[in-house]
């Protein structure tokens, strides 16, 4: 009765606007596939979702080192049929959670370090756990434009992804050279990329598969900064006639918002999605962040907000 949005289980900063109802998927969808032709066999003694001996499920692990503590991780499901490995995390979910840590140097210095992120389920357990990987030069000369690693980890401490995002063009003036990220999953075996679509006024971009064909794409709006309410990113069909899904930036008070570079976001999409889709919108999601959040929180701290 305590919960604030009741049958849901979700954390309370965060309205269940979408039901997973509502994400059918676009005509002809026929929901995440039995398997995935073209996955390489996992290496002989690779042992799953667990550690070595423990069997599958098993108990979630608590800590490990490199990672903060006292956050439960999820219970590893048994990974599917040709499902990359550590991606089995993503089958039975459609929400995910994205909450970036706050830095207390970056924040007292405006010295811009390394972002790292706690990925989670709706009833708020940790199922992977991001860390940026970049030099000091590039962070802080490049600013939220800077070529980026960020390697996503497993309760076993496995990298089991790994975004790429090159160096390349963030002025609207230059369509030929727009923002893309790559997706690895594990590291690298491309499993999709996110490119930017030119338009003159909105946020646009496509989510491919990995053979860089067009799935779905993300339609932002026209203004990307709002005070006290969400920001919404539309995952749609590639006819824009159906909304599969979300990418929420989510309002985090005036303290944060002002003083700090930390934001949090939430990713809505159907259940049975391919599982290289759900990876391939969580490198969209770090995408938008770095694209206009980043540069917003820099221009405060300039004054120019």
């Amino acid at each position: 009765m305590n919960d604030p949005h009741p049958g849901t289980q979700l954390p309370g900063g965060y309205p269940p606007e979408y039901p997973p109802a509502a994400f059918p998927g676009p005509p002809g969808y026929t929901g995440y596939p039995g398997t995935q032709a073209g996955y390489p066999v996992p290496p002989a003694g690779y042992s799953g979702a667990g550690p070595v001996g423990f069997p599958v499920p098993y108990q979630p692990v608590t800590s490990q080192p490199g990672v903060p503590a006292g956050v439960p991780w999820m219970p590893a499901p048994p990974p599917p049929l040709n499902c990359p490995p550590g991606l089995e995390y993503l089958t039975q979910i459609d929400q995910l959670l994205i909450h970036q840590q706050i830095e207390l140097l970056e924040v007292l210095t405006g010295f811009e370090t390394c972002n790292k992120y706690e990925i989670k389920n709706s009833l708020g357990q940790r199922i992977y756990f991001a860390a940026e990987d970049t030099d000091c030069c590039t962070r802080n000369c490049c600013g939220p434009s800077r070529p980026f690693t960020i390697r996503i980890l497993d309760n076993t401490g496995r990298e089991v992804i790994t975004l790429e995002r090159p160096l390349r063009c963030t002025s609207c003036c230059f369509p030929c050279c727009l923002q893309e990220i790559e997706i690895q999953a594990p590291p690298g075996v491309p499993v999709g990329y996110v490119t930017q679509t030119w338009h003159p006024c909105l946020p646009k971009f496509t989510l491919q598969n990995e053979r860089r064909e067009d799935v779905l794409r993300i339609t932002g709006p026209c203004i990307v900064c709002s005070c006290c309410a969400d920001v919404d990113f539309e995952i749609k069909s590639l006819d824009d006639k159906y909304v599969v899904g979300k990418i929420s930036k989510q309002w985090t008070g005036f303290v944060r918002e002002l003083f700090t570079d930390v934001d949090n976001f939430g990713i809505q999409f159907p259940l049975d999605l391919d599982v290289k889709m759900k990876a391939v919108m969580l490198g969209a999601c770090f995408l938008i962040d770095f694209m206009f959040f980043e540069m917003t929180r820099s221009e405060q701290r300039a004054g120019v907000w």
